[in-house]
């Protein structure tokens, strides 16, 4: 590793402005215009074989209608007959009313990993439950009219989990599986709040039905919910709502008709309690919960012993839960669709390999340009990920065979990174390696908008064409790299805070996002509901610190 890293650095000049390759320094003046002229052609009909450099704007596309020609250049004769994931998805569906189900498989890297037959069954169980359970299903209107009586004695036949969004794609895209998973563990059916910049962009997940909560829902200022909520688990628990009796599961205990579920990174210690045993017990028997999270809380499921022989059979794998759920539940609009492929086959079908890198800078924690540029070219160089440019050394001679294309696909609400990269190979098309590399980007938008459809559409676009790489770079704490790393399965190397670490990146051993700040484990304040120090401590083995976050958790096997 050193070796390979020294190496790279001597390629490259990258301090201060300048990331170009040092001057060459050959002995003959004759050879030197002849190679130059040499690598100009062959540079110049890759370039026209694989695409421009310079991308249109998103506006500039046209959705192209036709799957022909589709899929990876490298891809697995074996590919189409895994349309369904292994079994993961159900055959069920009209293949033209969401072409990303069953066409994303083509674009992605082949899977090692194979859902358990377990899980199949149990989604396939799901898919039934919530047929029957459905928005204004018989049973659905039974358990409104409950709601709306304000009280509850039980659990009734159809339950619910009902996601409220909160933040980023990203953020919104962890916390619908984080919800689907908890629904899953406790026989609920998951409904889903689809604001105005959300619309169109996902397809409906389970056949025959719809996961989207109705209009008329009768809690009407559920968007409003946050810390102060006299709902919450927490704050009910606080003001003694929620008594001890509730907590043992006494069957002549009143519940509350429904529990606001307040889960985001800023939750205090009473809203924690969710991850105890006796709340998760009773919970259990609410009909109604309405959640509302902006990270991946599966971690803290997988240290709940109420869960964890139901979570061992579900991902014999454990650190695949996320991968499998997320390909399963997340699958692009047609309209999202035709701008993946279409960007796709312009700029990225045509490269031997694909490498993604995805920049965020947080404002929180500020990062100059330049540190962060140079911090990208050292990893994509130390890792052997990208190839350098050294004029010092004979680039090795060009031919049919061993002349590959490397498409890079830049992520990042700046253009600025994507230009110094392509115009460091623009500039020297000669690599060490003898691969040619050229570099996309498909959109900039200097600020996320959340708050704009148009921004996150390009935003769950961008997301699947990261997903289709073959290497990938992301930023450390990035809900969006999370999600990108785990529909294509891949583990990232992720770009640390110098805080951390004094290497650029270290990759990832799972594609599994992790929780960047879950409640303390064991917890002090749950009653006896983590077992013994025994336990605690085999539940550590598999949930663990994680890569890019010191006091974040994460699913290891």
């Amino acid at each position: 590793m050193e070796a390979r890293r020294s190496k790279s650095y001597q390629s490259l000049n990258v301090s201060g402005d300048n990331l170009e390759a040092q001057p060459e320094r050959h002995s003959s003046s004759i050879l030197k215009p002849c190679v130059l002229l040499l690598t100009c052609l062959v540079s110049v009909l890759l370039v026209i074989l694989v695409g421009t450099h310079r991308t249109p704007s998103w506006e500039l596309l046209r959705p192209v209608g036709t799957v022909a020609g589709i899929g990876r250049k490298n891809s697995s004769s074996k590919a189409p007959n895994d349309r369904l994931l292994g079994g993961l998805l159900s055959p069920e569906f009209d293949d033209k009313s969401c072409l990303s189900r069953y066409q994303s498989m083509l674009y992605r890297k082949a899977s090692p990993h194979a859902p358990s037959p377990y899980l199949i069954r149990r989604l396939r169980a799901y898919e039934a439950l919530h047929r029957k359970c459905a928005p204004n299903t018989d049973l659905y209107n039974k358990s409104i009219e409950q709601l709306k009586s304000g009280r509850s004695n039980g659990p009734m036949e159809c339950n619910y989990v009902v996601w409220i969004p909160h933040n980023g794609l990203g953020n919104r895209v962890l916390t619908i599986v984080s919800s689907f998973l908890y629904a899953l563990l406790n026989d609920k059916v998951l409904l889903v709040h689809i604001p105005s910049d959300f619309t169109d962009l996902l397809c409906e997940p389970f056949p025959g039905t719809s996961w989207v909560l109705p209009p008329d829902f009768p809690v009407h200022d559920f968007l409003d919910f946050d810390t102060g909520t006299p709902q919450s688990y927490g704050n009910m628990l606080r003001d003694k709502v929620i008594d001890d009796e509730m907590l043992s599961g006494s069957p002549n205990a009143t519940l509350p008709a429904y529990v606001y579920l307040h889960l985001p990174w800023y939750y205090n210690q009473w809203d924690k309690l969710f991850f105890c045993g006796d709340a998760q017990r009773m919970l259990r028997r609410v009909p109604w919960l309405l959640l509302k999270s902006d990270h991946y809380f599966v971690p803290s499921l997988f240290l709940l012993q109420e869960y964890e022989e139901e979570l061992r059979q579900l991902f014999l794998e454990r650190a695949t839960s996320f991968h499998h759920l997320v390909r399963y539940l997340v699958h692009p609009t047609n309209a999202v669709w035709d701008y993946v492929t279409s960007y796709y086959r312009a700029h990225l079908s045509a490269a031997d390999e694909t490498v993604g890198i995805q920049i965020r800078v947080f404002h929180n924690f500020p990062v100059p340009f330049e540190s962060m540029l140079r911090q990208v070219i050292n990893c994509s160089l130390s890792e052997g990920i990208l190839p350098a440019v050294n004029l010092q050394e004979r680039a090795a001679p060009a031919s049919k065979t061993d002349k590959k294309a490397k498409a890079v696909l830049v992520a990042s609400l700046y253009s600025g990174y994507a230009e110094r990269i392509r115009d460091m190979y623009a500039k020297h098309p000669m690599t060490t390696t003898g691969e040619v590399v050229i570099v996309h980007q498909p959109s900039h938008e200097g600020q996320q908008h959340t708050e704009q459809r148009g921004h996150n559409m390009k935003a769950l676009a961008e997301v699947e064409l990261l997903s289709f790489s073959d290497a990938l770079i992301t930023s450390a704490w990035s809900t969006f790299g999370y999600v990108a790393q785990g529909l294509g399965g891949l583990q990232p190397w992720i770009l640390l805070r110098h805080t951390q670490s004094d290497l650029p990146c270290r990759q990832a051993m799972s594609s599994e996002p992790c929780y960047l700040m879950p409640p303390p484990f064991p917890s002090s304040h749950c009653s006896k509901d983590h077992g013994d120090a025994g336990e605690a401590a085999a539940a550590r083995q598999y949930v663990r610190q994680c890569e890019d976050e010191l006091g974040g958790i994460k699913v290891f096997d």
